[in-house]
């Protein structure tokens, strides 16, 4: 579908703006790696190999008689055990020299001594753990990055390489769900009071500054203490406590806008109030709302650290960024924890501000493309 004049002069000014041109092509490819995280880390193989029929783990319940083991829970495919059960085609061999086994597969003096051997393989993700996966790494956690861990392990052995693209991908969904509905809630809210001014704007405005004296971390507080904490319940308290942040700078907008002429004209036209408010004065007031996003989904981003770091957020089991600054705090011998929060944190939040600087430039009429 092709752009409109409108929205190509604003493309156009928002690829002049190099660095956030740039901004959003690595933003979008890290975020697009990060919603495949199953399948970039994962403890699960991508593909298997069974006896000529293919399997995919990483998409599909098998239990571990389906490659010939005893049990009918899910196969754990890091275990040697099983590996060579898939490998050999199901040999009773394997629970009593798995490590043999899958030395004379490799170095091919195995299969001369079974009948119908059929060699299986598996196919590992690049980064073969998850971010709950916990690793038996043969010495003290947290242990420092190395060929198989490359930025080492955390506390309780796991993968923080892992554990950072699952983290990601929850922070900025966390962050992008919020953004948007507390946008769309504040926005409709804003629009009301400054378009209709008067007695309404006067009621709104004290239901804010009561709701706005609301003490936030009080009431989260006592939530967690109710109820267990998981990403909607804290979607819908950010949501809850979050939509009044955009109010005050739309309804100024809307206040200024109402007695335009081009306002008093679709009035006089007959135009309902709600074409008018939402289709001509409402782009007006995007340059303003714009220039507030960037805060809006940076602020939700660091309220979700802060919550995961003091234990009232997500559950300590979850991929979050929160916990492993809590655990860089926990364990200062280990720097690699603290380097790579930082690191993290700095690289998507800088992303996004550029990100949201050169779209509020897009939607700037005063703003024209050289």
């Amino acid at each position: 579908m092709a752009l409109s004049p409108l929205n190509q002069r604003r493309w156009r000014n928002f690829k002049a703006n190099r660095r956030a041109y740039w901004s959003l092509i690595l933003f979008s490819i890290l975020y697009g790696l990060s919603l495949c995280a199953e399948v970039v880390a994962n403890d699960k193989p991508l593909l298997v190999s069974f006896r000529g029929e293919l399997h995919v783990p990483v998409a599909q319940f098998y239990p571990e008689t389906a490659f010939g083991g005893d049990f009918r829970t899910e196969a754990k495919y890091k275990d040697i055990e099983v590996q060579c059960l898939i490998l050999s085609g199901g040999s009773e061999e394997c629970w009593d020299a798995p490590e043999d086994v899958i030395s004379g597969i490799q170095n091919g003096s195995w299969s001369e001594a079974v009948e119908d051997f059929q060699p299986g393989w598996i196919v590992w993700p690049l980064i073969p753990y998850s971010f709950n996966t916990i690793n038996d790494i043969g010495k003290a956690a947290p242990s420092a990055p190395d060929a198989d861990h490359w930025l080492g392990t955390d506390d309780t052995a796991r993968d923080v390489l892992a554990r950072v693209i699952y983290g990601f991908r929850l922070s900025v969904s966390f962050a992008l769900i919020v953004t948007v509905l507390t946008s769309v809630i504040g926005i409709a809210a804003g629009a009301v009071q400054g378009y209709f001014g008067g007695l309404t704007d006067l009621i709104f405005q004290r239901i804010i500054e009561i709701w706005g004296a609301t003490p936030t971390l009080y009431v989260i507080i006592i939530v967690a203490a109710i109820f267990t904490m998981n990403f909607w319940i804290l979607v819908f308290l950010m949501v809850l406590f979050g939509w009044t942040g955009l109010v005050g700078v739309v309804r100024a907008e809307f206040l200024r806008a109402r007695n335009f002429e081009y306002v008093r004209a679709a009035r006089a036209l007959g135009v309902p109030d709600r074409v008018i408010m939402f289709r001509h004065v409402l782009p007006n007031a995007m340059v303003a709302t714009v220039t507030m996003l960037p805060f809006i989904i940076t602020g939700t981003i660091g309220s979700l650290t802060a919550l995961d770091f003091l234990g009232f957020g997500l559950p300590s089991s979850a991929p979050s960024l929160g916990e492993m600054t809590q655990q860089a705090k926990q364990n200062l011998q280990a720097p690699w924890l603290g380097f790579t929060a930082f690191f993290t944190f700095a690289i998507m939040l800088s992303l996004l501000v550029f990100i949201f600087e050169g779209v509020r430039d897009a939607f700037d009429p005063r703003k024209t493309f050289q």
